[in-house]
């Protein structure tokens, strides 16, 4: 198996992009191109073969091709972001997904934002938020359910994505910001606390044996690593004016 990732460059008009719970700043399309193009570069270091997209200057989020679908093993579902700004960036992403995965899809009135649905082994998270609302929750859980997977509507506050304030980062661990998600949801699992300085820092991305950060996150890159995982801090400065994590820009799977 060849471990797989689609990347999309960024619109030159990011700084036009969806907020929810950020402020909007200027955006330097120069740097984040710039941050997007090291991003691609470890995920080739790590093994990935890319598959790049171009960008879609019409569409300013486009570059955080995640939303746009959730890839399992069996099947990938093809969302409908909660952002109608966002919707036409699926048409593509599902004609490269074809290829393959057998496809399904979130039909309205449901809506969901790949970056709200958080894969544990066999259990799918799946945050309701501004983005994803318990219809596609209810829709994801009848697509998956045959497939062996379970569903799992869950809460979110103050921050855009479940995968904001979780993530996991394999076996039986999770990292998470307790303030935006219920921890007991998680029960049973390793839980590890980001550092209290950087809620953000939560949305992390695993490939391989490595854990990908953000370099912004010193305190909870060292959490990390007194558990025992291997880390690499990445700088997505600009991309995380836009509401970015280090899982939003790729969609990540074995082909």
């Amino acid at each position: 198996m060849t471990l797989h990732a689609i990347t999309r460059a960024p619109s030159p008009n990011l700084a036009a992009c969806e907020l929810t719970h950020l402020e909007r700043v200027a955006i330097d399309a120069s740097r984040a191109a710039a941050e997007h193009e090291a991003y691609e570069r470890v995920l080739e270091e790590l093994g990935c073969t890319l598959e790049r997209l171009p960008a879609e200057p019409d569409l300013p989020d486009s570059v955080f091709v995640e939303d746009t679908a959730v890839v399992l093993p069996e099947v990938a579902v093809i969302t409908r972001p909660g952002a109608a700004s966002r919707r036409p960036e699926t048409t593509s992403i599902g004609k490269v997904l074809a290829g393959y995965r057998p496809l399904h899809a979130i039909e309205a009135p449901g809506t969901m934002d790949g970056g709200d649905v958080l894969r544990v082994d066999r259990d799918l998270y799946a945050g309701l938020t501004s983005r994803t609302n318990a219809g596609a929750v209810d829709q994801l859980r009848g697509i998956l359910e045959s497939f062996g997977y379970s569903v799992v509507g869950v809460d979110v506050r103050g921050c855009l994505h479940l995968k904001s304030a979780a993530s996991w980062l394999g076996g039986d661990a999770v990292l998470l910001n307790p303030d935006w998600v219920d921890e007991g949801l998680f029960a049973g699992l390793d839980l590890i606390h980001v550092h209290p300085d950087e809620p953000y820092a939560a949305n992390v991305l695993r490939v391989g044996g490595l854990i990908l950060c953000r370099a912004d996150a010193p305190g909870t890159r060292e959490r990390l690593e007194q558990s025992g995982f291997t880390v690499r801090s990445l700088d997505i400065t600009e991309l995380a004016k836009a509401e970015a994590g280090l899982t939003c820009s790729s969609l990540i799977f074995d082909a």
